[in-house]
């Protein structure tokens, strides 16, 4: 009973001699693995959007609804504007923003290192909005009237200062207004202003009003190739004739506007499975067929005032995450996170263990190469020149190679090479013991 307990211990100290190694290096494995494993993403956002009236206010909501069926909570903060989201993400205070197209264009590049575009979601017209029985087609008829162009640090004033001041109309002139929206509408109606700028959807309350206030005309951009060209963050889009009231026939012609786009701008730390999350509700809210684009035209890569983010660029040339495709998010989050830690496995441990077999039969078996190695070296001895006065020296070295095999901790199943050892050991005593027989001088021959 004794021996057998031995023997299995002798087995497990074996295995475990072994198995050392192999364990240690798919350790080191694990901890280098584990430095690329990102930390699971949170389950809140912050989204700053505009006012409740607008529609990036409407876009988050619709973008909260689906992230939240996911376990993610967006969290949606009104603002004054695209200047105001852009300090939350810098600041910190928010995490996705929506920012116009264009405001951007005199930024400094280091004020934009720590964010990252996911795209454009949907064209933003450029309404100019006016009283006059001429109809005017340039901006520069504008010079000298009272113009609507928005209040400080909203996305609309940046954009109608540029474009006015691109025109040769000082951007400093006390007849630039700064009223925006319904307010703006009113004003052009009651005739305290001669213009507006307005950057709206044409489904807008504002747009609808002024489209159908008698004396108020909407602008045509005959130069819209050159704004285009002059201003990358501006598309050319019509509005076809007839298309807000047939009967009336309103527009009475095909309008060129110029749009800008609306932009979903992230901090470069957003979680990368977060940013593949609202891309995919991007791509449901704002994919669908609109008034001046077809279906699948948005989300995407219009405006580049910001580099695109690593993972948009991934999802526009390839699509969702592969897991997120065929898994609920969190489950394949937690599949994706695996997958990295279980790549030592498959890398390093699969092929040790179909070596670890060698390994363990190379270190059992060196225990007895050892007396071999010993019995070899007897027996040149012997061969190369036995001398009879060392007769009992030679046994007493036989008897002690034939102790140290027998205290050998060797397991059972190799119990044959002990046993094969002690036959090669009884081979040379039998031959030590012929030579003993021999004549000296046949010995010494």
């Amino acid at each position: 009973m004794m021996h057998k307990l031995r023997a299995k211990i002798v087995s497990i100290r074996d295995l475990l001699a072994t198995a050392w190694p192999i364990t240690l290096i798919t350790a080191i494995g694990f901890v280098v693995a584990y430095q690329f494993v990102k930390p699971a993403p949170p389950r809140h956002m912050t989204i700053s959007t505009g006012g409740e009236a607008g529609a990036y206010y409407a876009y988050a909501k619709r973008y909260a609804a689906l992230l939240a069926a996911n376990g993610v909570t967006l969290e949606v903060r009104t603002s004054d504007g695209s200047a105001q989201n852009l300090k939350r993400l810098k600041d910190g205070e928010a995490d996705v923003a929506f920012v116009q197209g264009g405001i951007t264009e005199k930024l400094e590049d280091d004020d934009e290192s720590d964010l990252r575009s996911l795209g454009s979601v949907s064209y933003e017209p450029l309404w100019v909005f006016y009283r006059n029985k001429r109809r005017i087609d340039k901006l520069d008829h504008l010079d000298g009237q009272r113009i609507a162009v928005g209040e400080d640090g909203s996305g609309i004033r940046g954009l109608a200062l540029q474009l006015l001041e691109a025109n040769e109309i000082s951007i400093h002139s006390k007849k630039l207004v700064p009223v925006a929206g319904l307010n703006a509408a009113e004003a052009l109606q009651q005739g305290e202003i001669d213009a507006s700028f307005i950057i709206s959807a044409q489904e807008a309350p504002v747009v609808q009003v002024l489209l159908r206030s008698p004396g108020i005309r909407v602008m045509s951009f005959v130069q819209a190739d050159a704004y285009t060209r002059r201003f990358g963050f501006l598309s050319k889009i019509v509005l076809p004739r007839g298309v807000v009231d047939l009967v009336r026939d309103t527009p009475p012609r095909d309008t060129v506007l110029l749009a800008t786009t609306a932009n979903v701008i992230v901090r470069n730390d957003l979680h990368p499975a977060l940013v593949n999350l609202l891309l995919q509700a991007m791509t449901e809210v704002n994919g669908k067929s609109g008034f001046f684009q077809p279906a699948g035209e948005f989300p995407a890569y219009k405006d580049q005032s910001f580099v695109l983010s690593d993972e948009a660029e991934r999802y526009y040339k390839s699509g969702p995450p592969f897991l997120q495709r065929y898994l609920p998010f969190w489950i394949a989050v937690l599949v994706e996170r695996l997958f990295v830690l279980a790549l030592p496995i498959i890398v390093l441990l699969f092929p040790l263990l179909k070596i670890a077999p060698s390994i363990y039969n190379w270190r059992v078996r060196s225990k007895i190469f050892q007396c071999y190695g010993d019995l070899k070296f007897l027996e040149n001895e012997l061969r190369e020149g036995y001398d009879s006065s060392r007769h009992a020296e030679y046994l007493a070295r036989l008897d002690r190679i034939e102790e140290d095999a027998y205290s050998r901790n060797i397991p059972l199943a190799f119990s044959d090479l002990l046993y094969t050892l002690r036959e090669h050991i009884n081979l040379v005593r039998e031959k030590l013991f012929k030579l003993q027989a021999q004549p000296v001088t046949e010995n010494k021959a």
